[in-house]
This record gives structure tokens, sequence and C-alpha cells, in this order.
């Protein structure tokens, strides 16, 4: 029994020690984690932080021009003349800029939005095995070009494509043709290779990775079993997927597309190069164009701090910013009314 006691109260004295230790280590984690909250707490409001503070920036550097900008001639006037010259006074009219940004966008749209939901779909419902794998893989060495390569690309291969497309002879068939359905100006076709359309496809192949990639994320969030109830009632593949996963997947493929839009309207380098940088109002898809963010990144560095024109530029971002935030605004405001419904 001697020899037992001491083992014994070895043992009661143990649990005391790890005790100890416990509590030092409990009040060290203790002591970190207030700090430890407000700094989670502070990237979670990294983000608005930084728009307010990009926000605040652009304001201010603009505020001098607000109240003496013709807000009329801004919004109505084509005439973009920011550097005046005898008999030709200085003019800030955006509406060809507005004009540009947007029918690219558009075009980009139109072409984007059905190749990336259908490469989406036979990513997510019908490739298999390596295949699947593969096309992932390219999906994402696409969104990781940088946008001066795709400008490159609308400059030097797609726009004298195009260009070999839409030339014709003057009187011909398809001159008459391409006038009548606003693919050319005049029936001579195209005259250069970087105009609308050239802007149009460029941009439509910068948006579809992001489409594609978020269109498959929100198909796979879909739960299996709303497949096999669509297939046990006899439904095939494509019955499946048109009138099983799109209407339960909307919210995400939506947003997907938003998205896409918003990489359309804020790209610059891409747009600067492949659309010809013209300030005209487009009559035709091969006119050149010019859209706002190709101006601000073009005449930024030829401006004289704080004149006009440097004040104009920083108008034109805030315009830019408005429209990218309506965007959003939007989108977040049809899948809410799309989730109402869907519980309705």
């Amino acid at each position: 029994m001697a020899r037992l006691a001491a083992p014994l109260d070895s043992l009661l004295v143990m649990p005391e020690q790890v005790t100890n230790k416990s509590k030092r280590k409990f009040n060290f984690f203790d002591s970190i984690e207030k700090p430890t909250e407000w700094f989670i707490r502070l990237c979670g409001w990294s983000s608005i932080i930084g728009i307010a503070a990009i926000f605040l920036f652009i304001f201010k550097e603009a505020a001098p021009m607000l109240p003496r900008l013709d807000w009329v001639t801004f919004f109505t006037s084509p005439r973009w003349i920011p550097n005046p010259a005898p008999g030709n006074p200085a003019s800030f009219g955006a509406l060809a800029l507005l004009v540009g940004t947007f029918t690219t966008t558009f075009i980009a749209l139109i072409i984007a939005v059905p190749v990336g939901l259908g490469a989406a779909v036979y990513i997510s419902e019908f490739a298999k095995g390596k295949v699947k794998e593969t096309l992932k893989v390219v999906i994402e060495l696409l969104a990781a070009i940088p946008s001066i390569v795709w400008g490159f690309i609308g400059l030097m291969v797609l726009g004298p494509l195009i260009k070999t497309v839409f030339t014709a002879a003057p009187g011909s068939w398809w001159g008459q043709v391409m006038v009548t359905l606003h693919l050319a100006s005049a029936e001579t076709g195209a005259a250069q290779g970087t105009n609308l359309l050239t802007g149009g496809v460029i941009l439509a192949l910068m948006a579809v990775p992001v489409i594609v990639s978020l269109s498959e994320d929100a198909l796979r969030a879909v739960p299996d079993s709303f497949r096999e109830a669509a297939l046990a009632l006899g439904a095939n593949p494509w019955e499946t997927v048109r009138r099983v996963l799109f209407p339960a997947a909307r919210n995400g493929l939506l947003a997907a597309c938003m998205l896409g839009m918003g990489r359309a309207v804020g790209e610059t380098m891409a747009v600067l190069l492949a659309t010809g940088h013209n300030n005209r109002i487009p009559a035709a898809l091969t006119d050149p164009v010019r859209t706002m963010t190709a101006t601000i990144a073009a005449e930024m560095g030829e401006t004289v701090f704080g004149d006009p024109h440097y004040r104009v530029l920083f108008i034109l971002g805030i315009v830019l910013f408005a429209i990218t935030c309506s965007i959003n605004v939007a989108s977040d405001l049809i899948i809410k009314g799309v989730k109402k419904a869907n519980k309705a």
C-alpha cells in the first residue's frame, strides 16, 4: 500500500497541472479574441470601404466641373472636342461614347449568353471524363488571358477576317444586302476591320468564360434528385435541362449573365484596339465606334491636371460607375424577385 501511495498522489496532482496549463492557454486565446473579431469585421467591410474610397476620389476630382458642365449637351450631343481650336470651340458631348459602350455590350451579350449557357449545360450535364476536365481547364485558361492580348487578336486576326467577309464590289448584290440589313454603311462594305462588330465579338469571347464558370456552378448546385425525378417521369435529357434544371438554377444563371455584362461594360484595352476608336454614332455593324472606358484610357495621359478636359474624364468615370452599379443592383433585385416568386 505504501508503494501505491506515491503514484496515487502523483495522479492526484497531474489534473491540477493540466488544468493550470489549459487555463493559461485559454487566457491567451481569450486575449486575442477581440482583435481577431475586429480584423474579421474589417475584412468583411473592406470591399464596401474600397468602393466608397474609389467613388470619393472620382467625385473629388470631378466636383469642380459638375456645376459648370452643360449636362444637356453632355447627354444629347455626339460632339466630343476636348481641345478647342480657332473656329472649333470645346464641346463635351458624350452621346456617341454612350452609344458605343451600350452597342458593343449588347452585341457581346447576344453572342456570349447563348454560347456561355450552352457550354455550361454541355460541361455540366453531357460531357464525361477527360472531355469534361479538358473543357473546364480550357475555359479557365480563356478567363486568364489578359485583355490586351484579346485586343491584339481583334486587331490582327478578327479585324482583317471581318473586313474580308464584309467587303463587296460597288453595285453588287452582296453590297446591297449589307446596306439593307445595316451590316455596312456603304455598298463597298466595311471601311476597316476594327469596328463595332469586331469589338462586340471580342467582348463576347471575354465574357463567355465568366458566364460558363458561374452557370456550371449553378447547374451543379441543383440536387440530383431533381434529375432523377425528371428521368423517372419519362423526360429525355434535353427536357430535363429545359424544364427542370433551368428553372431550378435560374437565379445563378441570371447572376452569371449579369456579371458577364459587367465584364463587357467595364473592359478597356480590348475595345480600345478592336473598335476603331472613332467618335461617331454607328449606323451599321461594321462602323467604328468609341467607348467611355477607351476614351478615358486614351486621353487621360494627354490632359493637363485640373483643366476642364481632365475633370470631364472623371465625370465619364462617374457615369460608368453609376452604370455598373445600376447593373449590379438591377440583377440583385431581379434575383430577389425570382426567389419571392419561387416561394409563392
